[in-house]
């Protein structure tokens, strides 16, 4: 059985850290994770992935190109951010967003509700 492979776009060295930890605890396969706006877009575009965590803030770059590369390829994503749901704009208002730090349960509650 393959597990489920995972993009993780941080560009907080030790979230990232924290965060790939997680999820292979979890049991999930991470991708990435990617650090810069222009590397998320590239593994988005060209991975092979089920699922993806974004941070919204990559280094004052926002990450919403990925999101948008994600809807348009029909992968489920959730924001993982400092600014929680008010950091988002209309077009992603609803989307899945859990508050920084992020919590083992809130992590797996969240996936949960995206497969």
């Amino acid at each position: 059985m393959t597990a489920v492979r995972v993009l993780v776009v941080e560009d907080e060295m030790m979230i990232a850290m924290d965060m790939d930890d997680m999820l292979v605890e979890m049991g999930f396969e991470v991708v990435g994770p990617a650090a810069w706006l222009d590397r998320g877009m590239e593994l988005a575009r060209q991975e092979s992935f089920d699922l993806a965590v974004l941070d919204v803030n990559l280094a004052g770059e926002t990450s919403f190109p990925i999101a948008e590369i994600l809807r348009d390829r029909g992968i489920p994503f959730l924001f993982a951010t400092g600014y929680g749901a008010a950091g988002l704009t209309e077009t992603y208002a609803g989307t899945t967003t859990l508050q920084k730090p992020v919590e083992f349960s809130q992590l797996k509650a969240a996936i949960a509700s995206l497969r």
